[in-house]
């Protein structure tokens, strides 16, 4: 009979994840060297080499990477035993873990957070904000128990829960706001800033312009849409934000804020959680809860550029 510890599963899961002993061991709240002693007792036990250990990075041998699906099937089942007692009381209490996107999490958050500590007190919420493909790997590897993203993932082994719809608004520089909007295709002849590649809001944004196909003019790309904003207000180019984030991000930018002609551009913001996942119908009542936090968001007023001018005057007076 192998003698593997659970810890040791974990400790081993840590360190394919991380790809670096001193990464794993801060994961994992241990010493480097107690995580090392406990990867070589674990290898002992299985009877094979599951480590290449070089200076710089920790590489799984064959052996290792055909065990590491294994071992993280049997975490899976361990985590869910735990979700099976949760799922067995009659209220939502105990630890939570949210995924969400960025385009999300700075906005939608606060008043999740808000309205879940208020309607369920007992819950234990932590929050990872992240791409969307890491998210959907953390939920199918049952690292999250759920995560907030634009949908649809098409993920076979996840269920999809659309929470609601938000439009795509354009911002564009101060001096533009009686300008008439411009429509999809005069986009593509004008400097568009954009999130970098992974973000899924990027790729919507491309898809409403039709730039999928054919590239734009001239493209540049921010990691936020705080920066996005800030150079539109610097006069750099135009960008497109979620609604949900208009409020937050042109609040301290000289730009303008204008809708679309019909049909606007939009996405669906849903939840995806596992199928197997025995928190099912709790996941269920948190989407309700996160539709609900949605709507009482206040929904954004457009031309920004008048108010933020008057703002930058009274303070430079």
């Amino acid at each position: 009979m192998i003698n593997v510890t659970l810890r040791q599963l974990r400790y081993f899961d840590a360190l394919a994840r991380h790809g670096h002993f001193g990464r794993a061991a801060d994961a994992c709240a241990v010493s480097q060297p107690a995580l090392s002693m406990q990867i070589r007792e674990m290898e002992q036990a299985v009877g094979g080499v599951l480590i290449e250990r070089s200076a710089r990075q920790v590489t799984l041998t064959a052996f290792g990477e055909e065990l590491l699906h294994r071992v993280r099937d049997i975490l899976r089942s361990v985590d869910e035993l735990g979700d099976f007692a949760r799922a067995s009381r009659d209220k939502l209490a105990g630890r939570l873990r949210v995924g969400m996107i960025p385009t999300i999490a700075p906005y939608l958050l606060p008043k999740v957070i808000e309205t879940l500590a208020r309607l369920h007190p007992e819950l234990d919420i932590h929050v990872r904000e992240t791409l969307t493909p890491k998210l959907i790997k953390e939920v199918a590897e049952g690292r999250l128990d759920t995560a907030i993203v634009a949908l649809p993932v098409s993920e076979p082994s996840l269920t999809e829960v659309a929470l609601f719809s938000e439009n795509f608004l354009l911002v564009r520089p101060g001096e533009d706001a009686k300008t008439p909007v411009p429509s999809a295709e005069m986009l593509r002849e004008m400097r568009l800033l954009l999130l970098e590649e992974g973000h899924c809001f990027r790729d919507q944004a491309l898809s409403f312009c039709n730039m999928q196909s054919s590239p734009p003019r001239e493209v540049l790309d921010a990691s936020s849409l705080s920066t996005l904003v800030q150079m539109v207000g610097a006069g750099i180019g135009v960008t497109l934000i979620p609604e949900m984030a208009v409020t937050v991000e042109t609040r301290s930018a000289p730009v303008t804020v204008s809708r679309f002609k019909h049909p606007q551009p939009s996405r669906t913001i849903g939840m995806v959680w596992r199928k197997t996942s025995p928190l099912a119908s709790q996941l269920q009542q948190i989407a309700e809860v996160v539709s609900l936090a949605a709507r009482e968001l206040r929904t954004p007023k457009e031309g920004g550029a008048k108010d933020t001018k008057r703002a930058g005057r009274r303070k430079a007076g």
